[in-house]
């Protein structure tokens, strides 16, 4: 039996057509992903995530020499919302990202881990977690974070025995 999985993104080349609430957010995760801490990977990102209160969260990625124990700016981020408003909703994130070692021609997505922690928080509030990709030259625009990751990891697809 052959299935298909179809999700709908969207690419924006024009930044004007942003709102004003959405071109700060990108502002911010532009700003916060300067302060990454990457002296191995010379790979920063930053995240700006919108609360819906309109509290804006921001997180960079944190590397550390043992490489396990860095941490993805999606993460970072996604963690301090939860950790000051664990009510409040997550309505939007956006995430960027610069490297001094390569050029990047397309919007950089979050890694697999970062992914499903997006989409178990987007799970757990019930609601979709509206995602932007950006670089200089154009956003993707995904509806949801489950878009992200097809067939991701969840509890209930798991049975007692």
């Amino acid at each position: 039996m052959q299935k298909e999985y179809i999700f709908q993104y969207e690419e924006i080349v024009d930044f004007k057509l942003l709102s004003d609430l959405e071109l700060q957010l990108f502002q911010k995760a532009i700003d916060i992903s300067k302060s990454a801490y990457a002296p191995y990977s010379k790979f920063n990102v930053g995240v700006a995530l919108l609360l819906e209160n309109n509290e804006i969260i921001t997180g960079s990625n944190q590397e550390n020499v043992s490489f396990p124990c860095g941490i993805c700016a999606e993460r970072v981020a996604l963690f301090a919302a939860k950790s000051k408003y664990p009510k409040l909703t997550i309505e939007k994130i956006v995430i960027t990202a610069s490297s001094q070692n390569f050029e990047l021609d397309y919007p950089v997505g979050p890694c697999g881990i970062c992914r499903q922690v997006l989409i178990e928080y987007e799970d757990n509030q019930n609601k979709d977690i509206e995602i932007f990709l950006f670089d200089t030259k154009k956003i993707i625009k995904l509806a949801k974070a489950k878009h992200l990751l097809p067939f991701h990891f969840k509890e209930d697809r798991l049975k007692n025995k």
